[in-house]
């Protein structure tokens, strides 16, 4: 017993040494997760805030006719209508997305460097004269990681109060990622930190994953240990004299701080760094399911078929729609039929049938919506469906951007798959399998304690992270103190 007590303090010593500064990171930066978010991002809402309303007078060409001028690239899986350098035009989503000018029928080409900065102007609503073109990047920087597969991007910075900093894609004619000096130090202050998305490391994908596997599952150790030295280094019996508790640790100092801090907020800690870890997916064992795409196929009725949107009337839509009311329109197919999913300042979206152009002011009939999905999904039978004016436990959205109410299908199949879809829109809106709710818990539930009866009363909620973290943080920070002291007690011998 003496020895495993020995090998367990000399292991979690040094561990400690080299990981406890990234916990402490770690925790500190998970406060600022809470309301910085992730990386600085053009925002959906920023997007079409900062669009032009579509120009229905100027379109000449169908959706198909569109089309038919990218034909040899394929069928487009996606058709979105939008003011692009002030013309309307189709953006088709093939294996690369491609625009097509609904005025003249021309492709979007080569965007020059004077077109992107009138793009960067009109959506600043700023003179060029107050813009300053950076350069062009070919590889990402720190703020483009997840645009890699849309280079090249222009590079603008704004002279405004926010020190704005605009990407722009040549290949797209418009803004890809915002970015303002407040954005950029919260990012610095929460999620590069914590999710290590240092550009020269992230843009490594292999090398980040493995990096971030390593520590974290090095990190449960570490942390684990703690655990087993709370318990064995507390002297059950009281020792002479002693008349409290702490007369039961056999620590003083900053090292019964320590102890004291590691034993309250230890488990907290092996649970978050354990969870942080399976974010990663190690070892792949989580059992997607493989029915969405027979899912969504079944819930659209087929391929999108753009024969079946007839050319735009601008007398049909200024009926239905308030002028200028629309500034993307997205072309779909619901249960065999074609719609429009028409967006304004809301990104909300505004059911259209098309033929004729009307509101689709009804959802669709939940009898049509659980034929449909258990077509599908011939894996086994329906047990349960349930029409959820509220979010449970697996489909729920902090921002509460996820549709509501929401179609809830349970089937009794190998993975027992639990399927939702939005009446709304007639479209899936997530699926998990039996593993994916238990990742769920093992995961976020773990990880961001978004426990439903807990996750919405706030500011509890954040009153309880925080103190858990800056717990967590304070037993790192002090373990870190009193490991570096003793190392260089240690060195100071070597050398003297």
């Amino acid at each position: 017993m003496l020895w495993f007590r020995k090998c367990v303090i000399l292991v979690h010593r040094y561990l400690g040494i080299g990981l406890s500064l990234l916990f402490v990171t770690w925790f500190i930066s998970g406060i600022g997760m809470i309301y910085a978010g992730g990386m600085p991002e053009l925002t959906p809402e920023l997007r079409l805030e900062r669009m032009a309303p579509l120009d229905l007078t100027r379109i000449r060409l169908s959706p198909s006719e569109a089309a038919a001028r990218v034909a040899t690239q394929g069928a487009p899986q996606r058709v979105v209508l939008q003011t692009v350098m002030d013309r309307p035009a189709y953006r088709l989503t093939m294996e690369q997305p491609v625009t097509v000018f609904a005025d003249t029928g021309d492709l979007l080409e080569h965007v020059n460097e004077a077109s992107v900065m009138t793009i960067a102007s009109r959506f600043m609503n700023l003179p060029i004269t107050r813009l300053r073109h950076v350069g062009v990047l070919d590889a990402a920087d720190q703020w483009t990681i997840a645009q890699r597969g849309q280079m090249p991007l222009h590079k603008i910075a704004a002279d405004d109060a926010a020190h704005t900093e605009l990407y722009v894609s040549p290949a797209l004619g418009e803004v890809v990622v915002h970015t303002t000096r407040g954005s950029r130090a919260l990012a610095w202050a929460a999620a590069i930190p914590h999710w290590l998305y240092f550009a020269p490391l992230r843009v490594n994908d292999p090398l980040w994953r493995q990096v971030v596997l390593w520590t974290s599952g090095i990190g449960v150790i570490l942390a684990a240990l703690g655990i087993i030295l709370g318990i064995i280094q507390f002297s059950p019996a009281r020792p002479a004299g002693g008349s409290r508790i702490r007369s039961r640790i056999p620590y003083a100092g900053w090292m019964r701080w320590h102890y004291i801090t590691g034993v309250a907020f230890g488990v907290f800690t092996l649970t978050w760094v354990f969870s942080g870890l399976l974010s990663m997916e190690p070892w792949d064992w989580v059992n997607r399911g493989g029915s969405d795409a027979r899912l969504r196929e079944a819930l659209t009725g087929g391929p999108l078929d753009l024969a079946q949107f007839p050319p735009v009337d601008q007398t049909a839509w200024n009926q239905v729609l308030p002028p200028h009311a629309a500034k993307e329109v997205e072309l779909l197919r619901i249960q065999g039929n074609p719609y429009y999913a028409v967006r304004g300042a809301d990104p909300k979206p505004l059911l259209l049938a098309a033929n004729p152009l009307r509101v689709q002011r009804e959802s669709f009939s939940i009898e049509s919506l659980i034929d449909r999905v258990q077509h599908a999904h011939a894996d086994g039978p329906v047990v349960d469906s349930q029409l959820l004016s509220g979010y449970d436990a697996y489909y729920y959205s902090r921002n509460a951007r996820a549709s509501l109410p929401v179609l809830r299908v349970k089937f009794d199949d190998r993975d027992q798959t639990w399927v939702y879809v939005d009446p709304g829109m007639g479209r899936l809106a997530a699926q998990f399998t039996r593993q994916e709710r238990i990742e769920r818990w093992l995961y976020h539930g773990l990880h961001s304690l978004d426990f439903p009866f807990w996750y919405y009363n706030r500011p509890l909620w954040d009153l309880g992270v925080i103190a858990l973290s800056i717990g967590g943080a304070a037993s790192s920070a002090i373990g870190l103190l009193v490991g570096y002291r003793r190392l260089l007690r240690r060195l100071k011998r070597l050398v003297f």
